[in-house]
């Protein structure tokens, strides 16, 4: 058991939150919500020990085992894959080659009747015990079952590091956690970087394999499947609901809606009597009434309504100009570099106003086919584009592509036209640009706020074919709503790559799925490809 007890975190003189409590529990599997800024972060540093609290502390058993995977790090470039995830265990082999050394003195030494040799024979006595008590580990199948399950290939494992990309890397520090079997994990956006299949191999593992967990994730989908409780951190403080998250945010509306309700009463007292107090306060025989009213204002603890969410906020795209019939044919595509194939003989037709997702493993040629949709690469086969099709692209580096020396807010209204001029600050609110950050200029903001940024800019712009990659790694759950409801409403053409199960739910009719060098055409919603492929896993099982 691991407690938060009374943590205030302080900035400046304002309190992030103050006097946070509570206790987390063997098999809690926590989910950690607030909209962005409230703290969750700096919470979870807290309890992993990387950040000091102003005030409080966190209480955890001597032996407990606290593990952290924060949103951005890098992993040691010298090691191979495999060397790098076997780190987990180096607790382990210090342990062993401690007890070896400690053999090697007591057989090479000749002073047995000597307090130090007695002392030597229970150093190495306590350790032994120790280290024989760890269960028996496999540690080499261990490594294997958990970077295969995290999407690697077995000629992946001897390969460095370094040859990875930030989001693989991220993977073998996810693998090294697992590995060690954590009494507690502690997960920042750990989905950010993983696509379906290992997203749910990961579910299945914290759902069966873990003891507790804290995740911080804007995949809703995951944080509904894995968690059993969710604390929420809103205005300095926390409420802590012992259900998954669908079920927390109707609590969250019932208890909002009871606030307000309560805020509401609390209000009309104060004016009644505030105006009683005005109307008496210079009668005699109303004194001490007065009085007493004057006092029970200057005692009365005052309601709060928590901050409302406002995901009401509706976004709407300019109406698409016209393309043909059939915006995209692909026909017997294929490419490759070099000796390495990433797809052949891809073929797909796109009928205008059809909404697509692309999915499948990461490396597998998603982001290759749009970049030979949008003419960047060369590839054999026929790709057509229909009559009159004006392509809006959103890839991970469309946020270099901003001029960095506008503001924020010139940004969005160089392209805003109509009515939509009038909404600029809202759109922008809704997008998590508010106050003095939309003065800002592009130079000064985070990756992530730029990526924010070039996204607004191409929902305003007229296109009739949108090509999303990744669209939703950057967003909360209350933007991407947002961001999903206005897809839903665009009436071009539209194709996502993503691995957000929930984001992608109810907005695609037709699922391409990328592997073994195919692409494959399914009929049907995310939710029906999800399934048929469990049913393909089972029998390739039964195999």
């Amino acid at each position: 058991m691991i407690s938060v007890d009374g943590v205030t975190v302080e900035f400046g003189g304002s309190a992030l939150f103050s006097d946070i409590s509570f206790v987390i529990n063997d098999k809690d599997r926590i989910a950690l919500m607030g909209k962005n800024g409230a703290g969750k972060s700096t919470l979870l540093k807290i309890i992993a020990g990387e950040r000091t609290p102003t005030k409080g502390r966190i209480s955890a058993p001597k032996d407990a085992v606290i593990a952290y995977l924060p949103q951005h790090l890098m992993t040691d470039n010298k090691r191979t894959v495999f060397d790098e995830a076997a780190q987990a265990f180096s607790r382990i082999f210090d342990m062993q080659r401690e007890i070896e050394e400690l053999n090697n003195q007591l057989a090479t030494r000749t002073d047995y009747e000597s307090e130090e040799y007695y002392a030597l024979i229970e150093q190495v006595s306590a350790l032994s015990e120790k280290f024989y008590s760890i269960e028996e580990i496999n540690f080499d199948a261990e490594v294997e079952k958990i970077l295969l399950g995290l999407g690697f290939l077995r000629e992946d494992f001897t390969r460095p590091t370094s040859e990875f990309s930030g989001g693989w890397r991220m993977r073998i520090e996810l693998a090294k956690i697992l590995l060690q079997k954590p009494d507690l994990i502690l997960l920042d956006e750990p989905t950010n970087h993983l696509d379906i299949e290992s997203v749910q191999w990961l579910e299945e593992f914290l759902i069966n394999s873990s003891k507790a967990v804290i995740v911080i994730s804007h995949d809703r989908a995951f944080v509904d499947n894995i968690t059993t409780r969710t604390i929420e951190v809103t205005m300095g403080r926390i409420y802590d609901y012992k259900v998954n998250y669908s079920n927390y945010l109707v609590l969250r509306k019932e208890r909002r809606e009871q606030q307000q309700k309560q805020y509401d009463e609390q209000q009309k007292m104060i004016a009644e009597t505030t105006e009683f107090i005005e109307r008496f306060k210079g009668t005699y025989s109303k004194t001490l009434q007065v009085q007493s009213r004057v006092k029970m204002l200057e005692k009365l603890e005052l309601v709060e309504v928590d901050e409302e969410d406002t995901s009401a906020l509706r976004l709407k795209f300019p109406p698409s100009p016209r393309s043909g019939n059939f915006p995209v044919i692909v026909d017997g595509v294929s490419k490759s570099y070099g000796d390495h194939l990433v797809f052949a003989n891809a073929s797909l037709t796109l009928e205008r106003g059809e909404k697509i997702a692309f999915v499948g493993k990461n490396g597998e040629g998603k982001s290759t086919l749009v970049k030979a949709i949008m003419k960047e690469i060369e590839y054999d086969g026929t790709l057509t584009l229909g009559h009159n099709t004006m392509i809006g692209y959103f890839a991970q580096n469309q946020a270099s592509l901003l001029d960095e020396e506008l503001t924020v807010f010139q940004t969005i209204d160089d392209v805003a036209v109509g009515e939509i001029r009038t909404k600029i600050k809202d759109i922008l609110g809704a997008f998590l640009f508010s106050g003095d950050n939309i003065t800002k200029k592009v130079k000064v903001l985070s990756g992530g706020e730029r990526t924010r940024l070039a996204m607004i800019k191409l929902l305003l712009e007229p296109v009739n074919l949108l090509i999303l990659d990744e669209p939703t790694n950057h967003l909360d759950m209350r933007t991407k709503d947002i961001l999903k409801s206005a897809l839903t409403d665009f009436d071009g053409t539209l194709i996502l790559v993503s691995h957000d199960r929930d984001f992608l739910d109810g907005l695609v009719s037709k699922v391409y799925e990328f592997g073994n060098k195919q692409v494959k055409e399914h009929l049907g919603d995310i939710k029906s490809f999800l399934q048929k492929k469990k049913i393909d896993h089972l029998r390739e099982l039964e195999k």
